[in-house]
């Protein structure tokens, strides 16, 4: 690990990131509960995104003690959380690489798009044309109010926005949580490419 990284990593410690991955939504009737993380990236990849209430900030997401997956990391990641309030995705698509195949699910490709509620994903990449309205950025995260229950912490930079569309998204994701997510015409399948 690098000795920017592990500064920043040091900076979120001090102040106050715990051990699990995202923020305690739980006490707030958002998410049904916090996990660890399987350390295993997937990505994520849609060709429009639509969003209202939008916020981000950086956190540590953490693995099970021992897991097979930390590597150099100790087991925390460095991610971008972003939080979407009503989300939709057209043409989404999941893959995660399983060791010479790929787990894959499609959704919302038949013309209904993806829907989703107080969307929460954990990425270390993200590209894509964004647009945004109403921005505000260097925020701090622990004053963010687009998303309910959703913040984080003190000192740490955060941005939020009334609105946001991303075309051309793709993500490396390791984790995401929703109090709702439709998926239309969905399909899972083991196949020999990912997204």
């Amino acid at each position: 690990m690098s000795l920017s990284r592990k500064r920043f990593a040091a900076a979120l410690l001090v102040n106050g990131v715990a051990a699990a991955a995202l923020v305690t939504l739980t006490a707030n009737g958002v998410l049904a509960a916090q996990f660890s993380i399987s350390g295993l990236p997937f990505t994520v990849t849609a060709d429009r995104l639509e969003g209202n209430g939008f916020e981000q900030f950086a956190a540590l997401d953490t693995m099970v003690p021992g897991s097979p997956n930390e590597g150099e990391t100790g087991g925390q990641i460095v991610v971008m959380v972003s939080a979407i309030r009503e989300a939709e995705l057209t043409n989404l698509c999941q893959s995660i690489n399983m060791g010479g195949m790929h787990m894959k699910l499609t959704a919302g490709d038949n013309g209904t798009p993806v829907r989703a509620t107080n969307l929460v994903v954990d990425s270390d990449v993200i590209q894509g044309d964004a647009s945004f309205t109403q921005i505000d950025i260097g925020q701090d995260a622990s004053t963010l109010d687009q998303v309910p229950g959703v913040v984080g912490n003190v000192g740490v930079f955060g941005q939020q926005a009334r609105t946001v569309v991303i075309e051309n998204l793709r993500q490396n994701n390791y984790a995401t949580t929703a109090a709702a997510f439709r998926l239309p015409h969905l399909r899972m399948a083991f196949t020999q490419e990912g997204c």
